[in-house]
């Protein structure tokens, strides 16, 4: 597929000075330069990328701005943007100004049928003669070929937005989760997948107004993992005990960050490969991930 991972997220956001907190002091990203405004925009590193996550001081917004993915070259991206005009989709071009602001050769942007930003890219910056020094002493990121991580879509049409991201998106299936919600009710959790990350993108019909349900960041080390949950718990930051799921085997726990929207920090998770099979679960969590007081 021309989609080849997850490659930014831009976030806007009422609380600057919290936001940045969380990011580097609570989780270890790499800060690219101290914003001499609080309301600058500020970029965070996760390794030899230019940057990964941004967040835009809005007095009104506090939610996902928009989800970069990354493609190949010119010809894939050309390939994404007739696709989706085939499917009814408005395309912008990026003009010189976004384009700089990303750091990217050449991009477009478009709506999801429930109006999140997505933003197509190539020719991301890598700075690989400055080194990513993590705020926290992480080891690092997993990120590569599996890109920064994955997302949890909220809809009120998970059906819809199934087949905008398979059909027109080209993601593929991975798994689907069943939900329980009561004796005889539960709500299908369907995860996608655009290389060997389990899954890049997951989608439910969550009443939630925010787009997303949380964001995911893989660490190289449970000892990472560990580290960063003694760190949060102890200042009643976390939402979560530790847990592992059911379809990824993730090892992780999740926290809040100021905009409402769940971080969930992991290690550990299982990948795509060939002998791959469509499967259904009937938990979200082999065990763990149980809720905290801290929410």
């Amino acid at each position: 597929m021309a989609i080849k991972n997850l490659g930014y997220l831009g976030f806007s956001v009422k609380d600057m000075v919290a936001w940045r907190q969380c990011l580097s002091g609570n989780f270890g990203l790499m800060e690219v330069a101290a914003a001499k405004d609080p309301h600058e925009t500020t970029l965070f590193r996760m390794d030899c990328r230019a940057w990964r996550i941004a967040i835009h001081h809005s007095p009104e917004e506090d939610d996902l701005a928009y989800v970069g993915y990354e493609v190949g070259n010119a010809q894939d991206l050309a390939t994404m943007a007739e696709q989706n005009r085939q499917a009814g989709v408005v395309i912008t071009q990026g003009d010189a100004v976004l384009i700089q602001q990303r750091g990217v050769v050449d991009m477009i942007s478009f709506s999801d049928p429930f109006g999140l930003t997505i933003e197509l890219y190539y020719g991301a910056t890598d700075v690989f003669d400055q080194p990513f020094v993590s705020s926290t002493g992480i080891s690092g990121f997993l990120t590569g070929n599996q890109g920064m991580g994955h997302i949890v879509r909220c809809v009120p049409d998970a059906a819809k937005a199934l087949d905008f991201y398979t059909q027109v998106m080209g993601f593929k299936m991975s798994d689907i989760v069943d939900l329980t919600l009561g004796p005889d009710m539960k709500l299908p959790l369907y995860f996608l997948h655009c290389n060997e990350r389990q899954h890049t993108l997951a989608i439910a019909a969550i009443p939630s107004p925010k787009k997303i349900h949380h964001f995911m960041l893989e660490a190289l080390s449970m000892d990472d993992v560990g580290f960063a949950y003694d760190r949060l718990s102890a200042a009643n930051l976390t939402t979560t005990t530790l847990g592992k799921h059911t379809n990824d085997h993730m090892f992780s726990f999740y926290s809040r960050t100021p905009s409402g929207i769940e971080l969930e920090f992991g290690w550990g998770a299982r990948i795509i490969d060939v002998n791959w099979s469509v499967t259904r679960h009937n938990n979200v969590s082999i065990w763990g991930h149980k809720p905290t007081n801290n929410d």
